[in-house]
């Protein structure tokens, strides 16, 4: 009796490592979870019939084959392709050896570098801080077996003062790179001095805009991939005439939307802070003042770069329920920088209200009194 459950047990170990040794951890058939050998959930199953919707799931195949015969590739996807979220994964089992190499993949915003990593954990079914990890200033949730690190460009290039050649790293994807943050384009010199000494390295430089062809031609002619993005039917409703004041046009109209349209969250664009903070009072104290037997709640969460980690992180929380059952439903209320242009993702935004401004930072240099604007 022993001895036919000891061969029954090791008839499954060797069924289950056939399963991790031949499986891709994105497909439908498989059992087991090839990282970490455990059988995968429920939730695996129901955000992967997601991730196959997705633009870029159609390119896995394209994008394998591209990044195994060049060193490096430039990638222009549009917003909501996918690409943050799924290239990476698409190219772990190729370049990834848990405790030896790594892929590292570089945000410009620390928000968006630890909510893509907790999502990518959610979609390979793995803990956060093990096989999938972050690291942001004064954060490093990841461990010495990382496969697949989010970092903010700044951290990688304290990492390369360290380590000047990356050598922890099999690929660097470099995302956002149309933003040309300082730490990104000093990363993509370093980056290019590093290919040459390191052959084995890979790199894919993934950018949101038509600047791609800009990055093509920095990395001496690499292929360039184009990635649709999701498209929906968009209406755009313009102001009669220009608004005197912006940020009480966007207050009015946000609380139109919330008394007369039906569902959907909002997302306002606003240029710093000191607006946000604002927008977020006289929302919170119009809605208040409505009619509660006609509006749902309203939560308004506000978003910027010097906001604590934690509180960046409410933008995902779901719209509040109604007040009572069968009341006027609830409404979340995203008061926003241009950080939630391109870096992130939210669902269930449906109405979008953008005063046209964004803050730049400008540099204005004396040379023998003539001022020059760079």
């Amino acid at each position: 009796m022993d001895r036919k459950r000891k061969i029954d047990a090791d008839g499954l170990n060797t069924k289950s490592s056939k399963k991790r040794e031949g499986g891709d951890e994105g497909d439908e058939e498989d059992t087991f979870n090839y990282w970490t050998g455990n059988a995968f959930s429920g939730r695996y199953y129901d955000i992967l019939k997601k991730r196959k919707a997705l633009p870029v799931y159609d390119f896995k195949d394209e994008l394998i084959k591209q990044v195994r015969e060049n060193q490096v590739i430039v990638i222009e996807g549009e917003t909501g392709s996918g690409k943050t979220t799924q290239i990476p994964q698409f190219l772990l089992k190729m370049l990834a050896k848990p405790g030896e190499q790594a892929i590292a993949c570089t945000q410009p915003r620390r928000v968006a570098a630890m909510s893509i990593a907790k999502r990518v954990s959610e979609e390979m079914d793995v803990e956060l801080g093990k096989e999938v990890g972050f690291t942001i200033r004064f954060e490093d949730c990841s461990n010495p077996n990382t496969i697949l690190r989010f970092m903010t460009d700044g951290m990688l290039l304290r990492e390369a003062m360290i380590d000047p050649l990356l050598s922890r790293y099999s690929c660097i994807v470099l995302d956002e790179a149309h933003e040309r943050t300082l730490p990104t384009d000093v990363l993509m010199g370093l980056l290019k001095e590093i290919l040459i000494k390191r052959k084995d390295l890979k790199a894919v430089i993934m950018s949101a805009t038509l600047d791609a062809e800009r990055f093509q031609k920095y990395f001496d002619g690499a292929p360039l991939m184009k990635v649709p993005g999701r498209t929906h039917p968009v209406e755009i409703f313009y102001s009669k005439q220009p608004e005197s004041n912006y940020v009480d046009s966007a207050v009015r109209t946000a609380m139109q939307i919330h008394e007369l349209e039906g569902k959907g969250d909002i997302l306002i664009f606003l240029t710093g802070e000191e607006e946000i903070e604002t927008v977020c009072t006289q929302l919170r104290l119009e809605s208040d003042q409505v009619d509660h037997d006609k509006c749902g709640p309203l939560s308004v969460y506000p978003l910027y770069s010097t906001l604590p980690p934690k509180q960046q992180q409410d933008i995902f929380k779901p719209a509040p329920n109604p007040r009572v059952p069968g009341g006027p439903f609830g409404r979340k209320v995203v008061v926003s920088t241009n950080i939630a242009e391109t870096s992130l993702t939210i669902d269930g935004i449906v109405f979008v209200i953008d005063p046209g401004f964004s803050k730049q930072k400008v540099s204005i240099m004396v040379y023998y009194n003539v001022i020059h604007i760079i």
